[in-house]
Protein backbone atom coordinates (compact mmCIF):
# COMPACT_ATOMS: atom_id res chain seq x y z
CA UNK A 1 0.00 0.00 0.00
CA UNK A 2 1.06 3.78 -0.59
CA UNK A 3 2.39 5.23 1.94
CA UNK A 4 -0.05 7.59 3.59
CA UNK A 5 -3.06 6.19 2.42
CA UNK A 6 -5.64 5.08 5.02
CA UNK A 7 -6.82 1.19 5.00
CA UNK A 8 -9.98 1.04 3.08
CA UNK A 9 -12.55 0.13 5.79
CA UNK A 10 -14.94 -2.77 4.92
CA UNK A 11 -18.16 -2.36 4.10
CA UNK A 12 -19.44 -4.32 7.24
CA UNK A 13 -17.63 -2.27 9.77
CA UNK A 14 -19.00 1.35 7.71
CA UNK A 15 -22.56 -0.37 8.08
CA UNK A 16 -21.91 -1.01 11.55
CA UNK A 17 -23.72 2.87 13.42
CA UNK A 18 -27.26 1.41 11.40
CA UNK A 19 -26.95 -1.78 13.05
CA UNK A 20 -26.38 -0.54 16.05
CA UNK A 21 -28.33 -0.18 19.09
CA UNK A 22 -28.33 3.54 19.68
CA UNK A 23 -30.39 6.06 21.60
CA UNK A 24 -30.26 9.79 22.65
CA UNK A 25 -29.09 8.92 26.32
CA UNK A 26 -28.17 12.73 27.65
CA UNK A 27 -27.82 15.86 26.71
CA UNK A 28 -24.92 17.79 28.81
CA UNK A 29 -24.65 21.28 29.81
CA UNK A 30 -23.45 24.05 32.62
CA UNK A 31 -25.51 26.06 34.88
CA UNK A 32 -24.58 28.67 37.64
CA UNK A 33 -27.50 27.41 40.91
CA UNK A 34 -27.72 23.47 40.54
CA UNK A 35 -30.91 24.09 42.99
CA UNK A 36 -32.40 26.95 40.91
CA UNK A 37 -32.88 24.96 37.79
CA UNK A 38 -34.01 22.00 39.21
CA UNK A 39 -37.10 24.03 40.68
CA UNK A 40 -37.31 25.75 37.41
CA UNK A 41 -37.64 22.37 35.73
CA UNK A 42 -39.33 20.33 38.28
CA UNK A 43 -42.16 23.05 38.53
CA UNK A 44 -42.27 24.74 35.12
CA UNK A 45 -41.75 21.96 33.07
CA UNK A 46 -42.79 19.03 34.83
CA UNK A 47 -39.45 17.08 34.87
CA UNK A 48 -38.85 14.57 37.39
CA UNK A 49 -35.68 14.62 39.34
CA UNK A 50 -33.84 11.20 38.35
CA UNK A 51 -30.52 11.25 39.88
CA UNK A 52 -28.35 13.90 41.88
CA UNK A 53 -24.39 13.61 42.74
CA UNK A 54 -21.64 15.61 43.93
CA UNK A 55 -18.22 14.98 43.35
CA UNK A 56 -16.34 17.46 45.90
CA UNK A 57 -13.03 16.42 45.22
CA UNK A 58 -13.28 17.51 41.32
CA UNK A 59 -15.17 20.47 42.23
CA UNK A 60 -18.58 19.43 40.48
CA UNK A 61 -22.16 18.34 41.01
CA UNK A 62 -24.43 16.64 38.47
CA UNK A 63 -28.11 16.42 38.47
CA UNK A 64 -29.76 14.54 35.33
CA UNK A 65 -33.68 15.61 34.91
CA UNK A 66 -36.08 13.93 32.28
CA UNK A 67 -39.93 13.06 31.84
CA UNK A 68 -39.60 8.97 32.70
CA UNK A 69 -36.25 6.71 33.77
CA UNK A 70 -33.07 7.26 32.03
CA UNK A 71 -32.95 3.71 31.12
CA UNK A 72 -35.76 4.38 28.08
CA UNK A 73 -35.86 8.23 28.14
CA UNK A 74 -33.78 11.00 27.12
CA UNK A 75 -32.68 13.50 29.66
CA UNK A 76 -30.61 16.58 30.89
CA UNK A 77 -27.60 16.27 32.80
CA UNK A 78 -26.78 19.71 34.22
CA UNK A 79 -23.17 20.29 35.64
CA UNK A 80 -22.31 22.61 38.49
CA UNK A 81 -19.20 23.90 38.49
CA UNK A 82 -18.35 25.00 42.12
CA UNK A 83 -18.13 28.84 42.37
CA UNK A 84 -19.11 29.27 38.61
CA UNK A 85 -21.96 31.14 38.72
CA UNK A 86 -22.93 32.21 34.57
CA UNK A 87 -21.81 30.88 31.07
CA UNK A 88 -21.62 31.95 27.42
CA UNK A 89 -24.09 30.20 25.54
CA UNK A 90 -22.79 31.13 22.85
CA UNK A 91 -23.99 31.62 18.87
CA UNK A 92 -24.15 28.22 17.86
CA UNK A 93 -26.43 26.36 20.29
CA UNK A 94 -29.94 27.22 19.41
CA UNK A 95 -32.32 25.25 21.93
CA UNK A 96 -33.99 22.62 23.36
CA UNK A 97 -37.95 21.23 22.83
CA UNK A 98 -40.78 19.76 24.71
CA UNK A 99 -43.63 18.25 23.12
CA UNK A 100 -46.72 18.75 25.34
CA UNK A 101 -50.38 18.43 24.35
CA UNK A 102 -51.49 22.24 25.34
CA UNK A 103 -48.72 24.65 24.82
CA UNK A 104 -50.88 27.55 26.16
CA UNK A 105 -51.53 25.96 29.17
CA UNK A 106 -47.94 25.00 30.11
CA UNK A 107 -47.00 28.78 28.88
CA UNK A 108 -49.68 29.81 31.45
CA UNK A 109 -48.45 27.64 34.34
CA UNK A 110 -44.92 28.99 33.63
CA UNK A 111 -45.65 32.81 33.42
CA UNK A 112 -48.06 32.10 36.67
CA UNK A 113 -44.64 30.86 38.17
CA UNK A 114 -42.44 33.60 37.10
CA UNK A 115 -40.83 31.96 33.90
CA UNK A 116 -39.27 33.74 31.21
CA UNK A 117 -42.07 33.70 28.05
CA UNK A 118 -39.94 34.87 25.08
CA UNK A 119 -42.34 33.46 22.13
CA UNK A 120 -45.92 33.75 22.86
CA UNK A 121 -47.76 30.45 22.00
CA UNK A 122 -49.65 30.22 18.66
CA UNK A 123 -48.90 28.69 15.05
CA UNK A 124 -45.40 28.95 13.24
CA UNK A 125 -44.65 31.28 10.54
CA UNK A 126 -46.32 29.82 7.26
CA UNK A 127 -47.10 26.33 9.29
CA UNK A 128 -50.02 25.44 11.96
CA UNK A 129 -47.77 23.51 14.81
CA UNK A 130 -48.25 25.40 17.77
CA UNK A 131 -45.40 26.12 19.35
CA UNK A 132 -43.77 29.08 22.31
CA UNK A 133 -40.32 29.90 23.58
CA UNK A 134 -39.35 29.57 27.31
CA UNK A 135 -35.86 30.96 28.48
CA UNK A 136 -34.28 29.26 31.59
CA UNK A 137 -32.78 30.92 34.47
CA UNK A 138 -29.22 30.27 32.82
CA UNK A 139 -31.10 31.60 29.01
CA UNK A 140 -30.84 28.48 28.07
CA UNK A 141 -34.21 28.53 25.27
CA UNK A 142 -36.69 25.60 25.11
CA UNK A 143 -38.83 25.81 22.42
CA UNK A 144 -42.69 24.28 23.17
CA UNK A 145 -44.07 22.13 20.67
CA UNK A 146 -47.65 21.23 20.70
CA UNK A 147 -48.06 17.32 19.99
CA UNK A 148 -51.27 15.38 21.35
CA UNK A 149 -49.25 12.30 22.81
CA UNK A 150 -45.43 11.12 22.61
CA UNK A 151 -43.26 8.19 23.93
CA UNK A 152 -40.29 10.80 24.47
CA UNK A 153 -41.50 14.57 25.84
CA UNK A 154 -37.78 16.18 26.01
CA UNK A 155 -37.79 15.90 22.04
CA UNK A 156 -35.21 17.64 20.09
CA UNK A 157 -31.65 19.19 20.56
CA UNK A 158 -31.04 22.24 17.95
CA UNK A 159 -27.69 23.18 17.02
CA UNK A 160 -26.50 25.64 14.14
CA UNK A 161 -24.12 24.39 11.59
CA UNK A 162 -21.68 26.40 8.97
CA UNK A 163 -22.73 23.36 5.99
CA UNK A 164 -26.15 21.42 6.14
CA UNK A 165 -25.53 18.82 3.65
CA UNK A 166 -21.88 17.99 5.08
CA UNK A 167 -23.75 18.08 8.35
CA UNK A 168 -26.27 15.26 6.99
CA UNK A 169 -23.75 13.02 5.95
CA UNK A 170 -21.88 13.27 9.01
CA UNK A 171 -24.80 12.11 11.07
CA UNK A 172 -25.66 9.72 9.19
CA UNK A 173 -22.32 8.07 8.43
CA UNK A 174 -20.88 8.18 11.58
CA UNK A 175 -23.87 8.13 14.40
CA UNK A 176 -25.85 5.86 11.71
CA UNK A 177 -28.91 8.64 12.11
CA UNK A 178 -31.64 8.88 9.86
CA UNK A 179 -32.80 12.06 8.02
CA UNK A 180 -36.45 12.67 9.35
CA UNK A 181 -37.27 15.84 7.77
CA UNK A 182 -35.59 18.69 6.02
CA UNK A 183 -37.17 21.80 5.40
CA UNK A 184 -36.01 24.59 3.14
CA UNK A 185 -37.15 28.19 4.13
CA UNK A 186 -36.21 30.33 1.47
CA UNK A 187 -37.98 33.33 2.74
CA UNK A 188 -36.87 33.05 5.77
CA UNK A 189 -33.14 32.81 4.88
CA UNK A 190 -32.72 29.00 6.23
CA UNK A 191 -33.08 25.59 6.15
CA UNK A 192 -33.43 22.37 8.90
CA UNK A 193 -32.56 19.14 8.80
CA UNK A 194 -33.99 16.61 11.88
CA UNK A 195 -31.50 14.08 12.56
CA UNK A 196 -32.53 10.89 14.80
CA UNK A 197 -33.17 6.95 15.09
CA UNK A 198 -37.04 6.94 14.89
CA UNK A 199 -39.39 9.09 13.45
CA UNK A 200 -40.17 12.92 14.84
CA UNK A 201 -42.83 12.18 16.90
CA UNK A 202 -41.59 9.48 18.20
CA UNK A 203 -38.41 9.65 20.13
CA UNK A 204 -35.46 12.78 20.34
CA UNK A 205 -34.25 14.53 17.16
CA UNK A 206 -31.05 16.70 16.47
CA UNK A 207 -32.28 19.55 14.91
CA UNK A 208 -29.25 21.18 12.32
CA UNK A 209 -30.04 24.51 11.36
CA UNK A 210 -27.81 26.11 8.67
CA UNK A 211 -28.77 30.05 7.96
CA UNK A 212 -27.84 31.28 4.55
CA UNK A 213 -24.51 32.91 4.50
CA UNK A 214 -23.43 31.71 7.89
CA UNK A 215 -20.69 29.46 8.24
CA UNK A 216 -19.40 30.03 11.93
CA UNK A 217 -20.91 30.14 15.29
CA UNK A 218 -19.54 30.76 18.55
CA UNK A 219 -19.43 27.89 21.14
CA UNK A 220 -19.35 29.34 24.58
CA UNK A 221 -18.87 27.09 27.06
CA UNK A 222 -22.08 26.64 28.40
CA UNK A 223 -23.45 23.51 26.62
CA UNK A 224 -21.35 20.71 26.65
CA UNK A 225 -22.52 17.35 24.30
CA UNK A 226 -24.96 14.98 23.65
CA UNK A 227 -24.27 11.13 24.77
CA UNK A 228 -25.43 8.01 22.59
CA UNK A 229 -25.79 4.66 23.34
CA UNK A 230 -23.86 2.10 21.23
CA UNK A 231 -23.38 -1.82 21.71
CA UNK A 232 -19.07 -1.49 20.96
CA UNK A 233 -17.41 1.54 21.57
CA UNK A 234 -14.31 0.03 19.69
CA UNK A 235 -16.19 -0.38 16.51
CA UNK A 236 -18.12 2.85 16.63
CA UNK A 237 -15.46 4.70 17.27
CA UNK A 238 -13.36 3.02 14.14
CA UNK A 239 -15.84 4.14 11.90
CA UNK A 240 -15.79 7.55 13.57
CA UNK A 241 -12.56 8.04 12.77
CA UNK A 242 -12.96 6.87 9.22
CA UNK A 243 -15.97 9.73 8.75
CA UNK A 244 -13.90 12.41 10.28
CA UNK A 245 -10.75 11.92 7.55
CA UNK A 246 -13.55 12.47 4.29
CA UNK A 247 -15.35 15.25 6.32
CA UNK A 248 -13.63 16.46 9.45
CA UNK A 249 -13.92 16.58 12.94
CA UNK A 250 -11.80 15.63 15.96
CA UNK A 251 -11.90 12.66 18.27
CA UNK A 252 -11.36 14.11 21.48
CA UNK A 253 -11.34 10.56 23.07
CA UNK A 254 -9.85 7.51 21.71
CA UNK A 255 -12.34 4.39 23.05
CA UNK A 256 -11.65 3.26 26.13
CA UNK A 257 -12.87 3.01 29.97
CA UNK A 258 -13.19 5.97 31.82
CA UNK A 259 -11.10 5.53 35.07
CA UNK A 260 -12.62 4.81 38.37
CA UNK A 261 -16.11 4.13 36.28
CA UNK A 262 -14.66 1.29 34.22
CA UNK A 263 -17.85 2.89 31.55
CA UNK A 264 -16.24 2.41 28.10
CA UNK A 265 -16.95 5.76 26.10
CA UNK A 266 -15.53 7.41 23.11
CA UNK A 267 -15.71 11.23 22.05
CA UNK A 268 -15.39 13.22 19.25
CA UNK A 269 -16.67 16.59 17.42
CA UNK A 270 -18.28 17.21 14.28
CA UNK A 271 -16.93 19.24 11.41
CA UNK A 272 -19.02 22.25 13.34
CA UNK A 273 -16.99 21.34 16.51
CA UNK A 274 -19.95 20.24 17.98
CA UNK A 275 -19.24 17.23 20.44
CA UNK A 276 -20.74 13.75 20.95
CA UNK A 277 -20.29 11.12 23.41
CA UNK A 278 -20.53 7.54 22.37
CA UNK A 279 -21.34 5.32 25.57
CA UNK A 280 -21.64 1.35 25.91
CA UNK A 281 -25.30 0.16 26.66
CA UNK A 282 -24.30 -2.55 29.26
CA UNK A 283 -21.61 0.03 31.37
CA UNK A 284 -24.38 2.41 31.08
CA UNK A 285 -27.23 0.45 32.75
CA UNK A 286 -24.75 -1.25 35.18
CA UNK A 287 -24.43 2.44 36.32
CA UNK A 288 -27.59 3.15 36.85
CA UNK A 289 -27.88 0.40 39.46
Amino acid sequence: MAEGLAAVPSTELLEWPKKDKRRFLHAVYRVGDLDRTIKFYTECFGMKLLRKRDIPEEKYSNAFLGFGPEESHFVVELTYNYGVSSYDIGTGFGHFAIATPDVYKMVEDIRAKGGNITREPGPVKGGSSVIAFVKDPDGYIFELIQRASTPEPLCQVMLRVGDLDRSVKFYEKALGMKLVKKVDRPEYKYSIAMMGYAEEHETTVLELTYNYGVTEYTKGNAYAQVAISTDDVYKSGEVVEHVIQELGGKVTRKPGPIPGINTKITSFLDPDGWKTVLVDNEDFLKELK
